[in-house]
């Protein structure tokens, strides 16, 4: 609500930010929109430390409060929601066989022309990747419906994280 009023009176928030390192920062911003990507809510906005737009996940932001400075709009781009809205020289292809049980899943981060049915409860997907943290928890959240098949060295990294993680269980 706090943000909603903050776009209507076209006046700066302020918060304290946590990304995805779990490094915390004041940030002053100027809001443009709400912005649904990925099952997650974001404020597209004019970040006056950063001299740029950003998108701030909600769920980050602690500390919500709406100053009594007004601004005035600026020309805003469209913000980044997209896999090939992202530069290419970032983005790899993998393929995936996955369960029926997470294809909507799948579908909210893969185009379906690019998901071909592989029998009657699976499908193979050939999806856009980033080398990051978060993709690769994307894919380790599917469990055991899904297998990366390619490329190897995604598959490879994937399994070094699942030892890992296995490792915190052993007795």
């Amino acid at each position: 609500e706090v943000i909603k009023e903050a776009l209507q009176q076209k006046r700066r928030l302020a918060f304290t930010y946590t990304d995805g390192h779990g490094n915390r920062t004041e940030r002053t911003v100027e809001p443009y929109q709400l912005v649904l990507k990925s099952n997650h809510w974001y404020v597209h906005a004019f970040c006056r430390s950063r001299n740029d737009f950003r998108l701030f996940r909600l769920s980050r932001m602690s500390g919500l409060r709406m100053l009594n400075e007004v601004f005035a709009p600026r020309d805003c781009p469209k913000p980044t929601l997209e896999f090939d809205e992202l530069p290419e020289a970032l983005q790899t292809d993998i393929r995936l066989h996955i369960h029926a049980f997470v294809l909507d899943r799948v579908l909210d981060f893969c185009p379906p022309e690019r998901v071909t049915p592989d029998g009657a409860e699976y499908y193979l997907v050939d999806c856009p990747f980033i080398k990051r943290d978060y993709y690769y928890d994307m894919l380790l959240s599917l469990g055991d419906k899904c297998e990366c098949l390619a490329p190897k060295r995604v598959r490879d990294e994937l399994r070094r994280r699942i030892k890992r993680m296995a490792r915190i269980y052993e007795e």
